[in-house]
């Protein structure tokens, strides 16, 4: 069984830096993708940032997402942290799993975790 948790939300004031991370957990598996979402109080869940299983780093603006292989963690840093970036951000991990030599996609979300961005 393959797991994905997502770590490191609190309250943090504005103009400051963040990093969330990503851990996926289980065995015989491959990670092809990984995505981090938002969601505001009170509407959608929306894309954030991600990078492919291959990559090891993507900056976008105030969002970096990058691997720690030590960790299996997909990491998402944000800078210049503004108030509009509160909500539950969640992570959602693509791959694949080995059973028995067959080999199964997945598509897994984390329980989020909360960002709140105080003025």
């Amino acid at each position: 069984q393959v797991q994905v948790v997502e770590s490191g939300g609190g309250l943090v004031q504005a103009g400051g830096s963040l990093r969330l991370s990503c851990t996926t957990s289980g065995s015989s598996f491959s990670i092809d993708h990984t995505d981090w979402y938002r969601q505001p109080p009170g509407n959608q869940r929306k894309w954030v940032a991600g990078m492919p299983g291959s990559s090891v780093r993507s900056v976008a603006g105030r969002f970096t997402v990058s691997r720690d292989n030590a960790k299996n963690a997909v990491n998402l840093e944000i800078d210049s942290l503004k108030p509009e970036d509160t909500g539950i951000y969640y992570c959602n991990v693509r791959g694949l799993r080995n059973i028995r030599g067959t080999l199964i996609p997945f598509y897994l979300w984390g329980p989020g975790t909360q960002v709140t961005v105080s003025s």
